[in-house]
């Protein structure tokens, strides 16, 4: 089964930073592409970052200059920095890739259960 796990989420004080982190749960699997979403109690879920194949990154306008998506291929990791977080930045943070087996088997639409961030003012 094909899983995302997130983690490094928790509680910042504004002005301060923090690290999510997103790889396999238990397969391995190569991340081709990734995003990251997040989820403020009673909104929908919002897109963040996302990197493409390329290299080529976007982001929200809410968070650039703030946040920098990356990847590790040797760990099949990608991460989001967050620096300056401000108390609008609290959410459930999701990061969503398209993966690729080692057979060649490709995912493209892995979601990870979640973590949750909190900035306090």
């Amino acid at each position: 089964q094909v899983q995302l796990v997130e983690s490094g989420g928790g509680l910042a004080q504004t002005g301060g930073s923090l690290r999510l982190s997103c790889a396999s749960s238990g397969s391995t699997f190569t991340i081709n592409a990734g995003a990251w979403y997040r989820q403020a109690p009673g909104k929908q879920r919002d897109f963040v970052a996302r990197f493409f194949n390329s290299g080529r990154t976007t982001y929200a306008d809410s968070v650039k200059g703030r946040f920098t998506i990356s990847r590790d291929d040797a760990k099949n990791t990608m991460y989001l920095q967050m620096n300056s977080l401000k108390p609008d930045d609290t959410a459930v943070y999701y990061c969503n890739a398209a993966v690729v087996l080692p057979g060649g088997r490709m995912y493209p639409d892995v979601w990870g259960q979640g973590t949750q961030v909190t900035v306090s003012s």
